[in-house]
Order: structure tokens, then C-alpha cells, then sequence
């Protein structure tokens, strides 16, 4: 009985150990064993970025196919993809190396393409390169050292010296000042709490809506005075360009030489006439100037008005000859 208890977890172990021989293997060749035969793609790089024989091939999420070999090309490298023979690839389709997890393990990822013409044995993808995590670890790095040196150049700017961290200087910066900074908080809470019981112009504005609408309404007026100025210098630009094109008086008496010409005759025309009215020439400079006529006027103003109280008591022939004795 011993000897059959014996022999049974022998032969447990026994398949225990080739199980696990078998998952190890599986692991380490990608599954390569009994697998399918497929067409083998070209995919050429820059830099593979840790992808290796036996990695997985991936189109949207799904396994196309593997990675059978990684080879160095004329100063590139080369992954050799066997692909499944039912799967597909267009032309145009783009290949690229993405990681699979935080821990570096890394796929192919091959994108949708849209041609209609599809990839045979031994054709070459397009591919593209892709961040990898270690250069975005070595720009972390770098930005950390950049923001080092702005923390430095900070702190010397607020304390004029190298020394203690850019923290302790903002600290005592906030003690030396404490005082301040609670006093216009202080005030900045007084401010707040008049506005909000509508005190003062600005609390009246936000609280009341009547003086609200009245802003409203000026500034309504405001642009409507804004829009007549408008309108107001249009007009007067227009005029103006009438005056310079010679339109109208103005522009005739500004820019018309014949009407300036003869504006300036008529000037010396009324100048020369008011001179020889000054001097007494002609009848009605004699009839300013001369007191003599004026005093013949007036006689003979009184003889018509002697006449003229005659004819009430004449007929109209003698009234006649009566006015022409008086008048002659």
C-alpha cells in the first residue's frame, strides 16, 4: 500500500513538473509551439524600445499575430511579424511599438488602414515611433532639474541669497507680514459686507435694480449721443469735402478765383461808393452831405402840405393850378 502512495505522488509530481515546463515554455517562446503557419510582414524602426521575439502583435485590442524576429538593417532595426493567415492588412496600415504595462513589457500595435489593396508575404509596414517610457522618465528628470533652478532663482530673488529653501522664505515671508495680510482681510470682509447690504454707490448698483436699470437706460442715451456725434461729424466731413470740392457759397468764395475776384471788385466797388458818399459827389452824397437841399426839401414838403389843405374848398382845375403856383 506504501508502495502505491509512493508511486502515485511520483507520478503527480512527475506531471506537475511537465505542466510547468510546459507553461514556462509556452511563455518564453510566445506560444510559438503547434502554432498556425501565417505571412510574415517587415516592420522597420528606429529603435525597437525593448520589443523582442514572441511579443504580440495587436490590431485594435485583438492578437493578429507575433513577433518571430528582431534583426539589425542598414543601420535600422527590423521586427519580423508572422501574421495570422485569415487577418488582413491594408497598405496603409501603420505599425507601431506601444507598452503594454508599467512594468516594460511591450506590443505591436498595427492601426486600421482604409486601402483596398492588402500586405503579402514579405511586404514592409509603415510604421511610426512612439514615446517611450524611459524618455519620458529622462524629460521628468530634466523638467525637475529646470524647476529646481526656477525654485532657486526665486528664492535668491526673495531672499537675496542662495541659502534655505524657497518654502521657509515664503513662510517668513507670511510671518514678517501677518499683521498686514490679516488687516486687508480684514478690510476686504468689511468691503464684502457693505456691498452685500447694498451701502454705497457700488453696493447700490449691485443691489438695487431700479438704479441698475437707470445705468442701463444711460448708457442707452450714452450710445445714442455717440451715435448723433457720429452722424454729426459724418455730415460735417461731408461738408467740409463739399467746401473743398468748391460747392455751394463757401466753396465758391473759398476756392472759385472768379467768385473770390469778384467779391473783392464788389468790396472795392462798395468802398469807393462810401467814400464818394463821405465827400458829398452825386445827389445822394449832396442829399447826406449837403444841409442846404435837405432844407429845400423840407420847404417844399411844407408848400405841398399848404396846397393840399387848399383843395377842399377848389375844384379839381383849380386845385391844379393852385398846387402848380404853390409848388412853382
Amino acid at each position: 500500500m506504501n508502495n502505491m502512495q509512493q508511486t502515485v505522488r511520483v507520478g503527480l509530481f512527475f506531471l506537475l513538473g511537465c505542466a510547468l515546463a510546459w507553461i514556462t515554455f509556452e511563455s518564453l517562446s510566445g506560444g510559438q509551439i503547434f502554432r498556425k503557419s501565417g505571412y510574415t510582414v517587415i516592420a522597420p524602426f528606429a529603435n525597437l524600445k525593448g520589443l523582442k521575439a514572441g511579443d504580440e502583435v495587436l490590431m485594435a485590442g485583438v492578437k493578429i499575430g507575433t513577433v518571430s524576429q528582431t534583426r539589425l538593417a542598414n543601420r535600422q532595426v527590423e521586427a519580423v511579424l508572422t501574421i495570422e493567415p485569415k487577418v488582413q492588412i491594408p497598405d496603409d496600415a501603420v505599425a507601431s511599438v506601444e507598452t503594454s504595462s508599467l512594468l516594460g513589457s511591450q506590443h505591436l500595435a498595427v492601426s486600421f488602414g482604409s486601402s483596398p489593396t492588402m500586405l503579402k508575404n514579405g511586404d514592409v509596414i509603415k510604421t511610426k515611433t512612439t514615446v517611450d517610457m524611459n524618455e519620458v522618465i529622462a524629460q521628468l528628470g530634466s523638467l525637475g532639474a529646470k524647476l529646481e533652478g526656477v525654485a532657486d532663482n526665486i528664492g535668491k530673488a526673495l531672499g537675496g541669497d542662495s541659502g534655505g529653501s524657497l518654502f521657509a522664505k515664503v513662510d517668513k515671508l507670511v510671518e514678517d507680514n501677518g499683521p498686514k495680510l490679516t488687516e486687508t482681510i480684514a478690510h476686504l470682509q468689511d468691503i464684502t459686507a457693505k456691498l452685500k447690504s447694498g451701502e454705497g454707490t457700488l453696493g447700490k448698483l449691485v443691489n438695487d435694480p431700479k438704479l441698475h436699470d437707470e445705468l442701463l437706460g444711460a448708457v442707452g442715451e450714452i450710445r445714442t449721443a455717440a451715435a448723433d456725434a457720429r452722424v454729426f461729424m459724418s455730415d460735417t466731413r461731408g461738408i467740409v469735402a463739399d467746401v473743398k470740392a468748391g460747392k455751394g457759397a463757401i466753396g465758391a468764395l473759398l476756392y472759385d478765383p472768379a467768385t473770390a475776384d469778384n467779391l473783392k471788385l464788389t468790396m472795392n466797388n462798395l468802398r469807393d461808393l462810401s467814400a464818394k458818399l463821405n465827400r458829398g459827389e452825386g445827389t445822394l452824397g449832396k442829399l447826406l452831405a449837403d444841409d442846404s437841399m435837405y432844407k429845400e426839401i423840407q420847404g417844399v414838403v411844407k408848400k405841398a402840405d399848404r396846397a393840399l389843405d387848399g383843395f377842399g374848398d377848389q375844384g379839381p382845375i383849380a386845385a391844379v393850378g393852385v398846387l402848380a403856383n404853390s409848388l412853382f
